[in-house]
């Protein structure tokens, strides 16, 4: 237990180190590639994000959901990619070679669907080398630089306010 502290305590160093090192980079890109970061101990429905990702006018083959469960990734068979904390080492390393090529892929838009304040969703997606963020309201702003005050349950809302947000900054056409 004293071990799994000092780990917690490395990964939240680390962390604050990539928020205060991070540089938002503003552009009139297009959107033409998505990823999307959800806990599926909150939300489980991955239909929507195709919904989604359609609505936005994304092709299905740019667009990548990765899953994350505070539990273990047997009981999750059903998705491709689901990591959990597991995954992750001291100081915030990533020991999942998928994760990683996924943090390392430059998505124009990267939506994190979560609201529990869950250290390893955090560090994905502060270490997510994606363009533009969106996220569901955190205590931390500094993960995202669009947020969407909403519940989870409010799919539809969200989707609403992520398409509205995006025409107005130029990003969809």
């Amino acid at each position: 237990m004293i071990l799994k502290g000092f780990k917690e305590n490395s990964i939240k160093k680390y962390l604050n180190k990539l928020l205060a090192n991070r540089e938002v980079i503003v552009n009139n890109s297009e959107v033409v590639s998505l990823g999307i970061i959800i806990n599926v101990d909150e939300f489980d429905d991955f239909e929507v994000f195709r919904e989604l990702a359609d609505y936005i006018k994304i092709r299905p083959n740019r667009m990548k959901v990765i899953a994350f469960s505070s539990g273990k990734k047997e009981s999750l068979l059903s998705w491709d990619d689901c990591y959990n904390p597991k995954d992750f080492g001291w100081k915030g390393t990533i020991k999942n070679a998928e994760l990683q090529t996924f943090l390392n892929k430059e998505f124009d838009v990267l939506i994190s669907y979560y609201e529990k304040e869950i250290l390893e969703l955090k560090l994905i997606t502060a270490e997510s080398k994606a363009k533009f963020k969106i996220g569901i309201l955190q205590t931390d702003e500094r993960l995202n630089d669009l947020i969407i005050k909403t519940n989870l349950k409010q799919f539809d809302l969200f989707k609403e306010e992520v398409f509205k947000y995006l025409t107005i900054l130029k990003k969809i056409k």
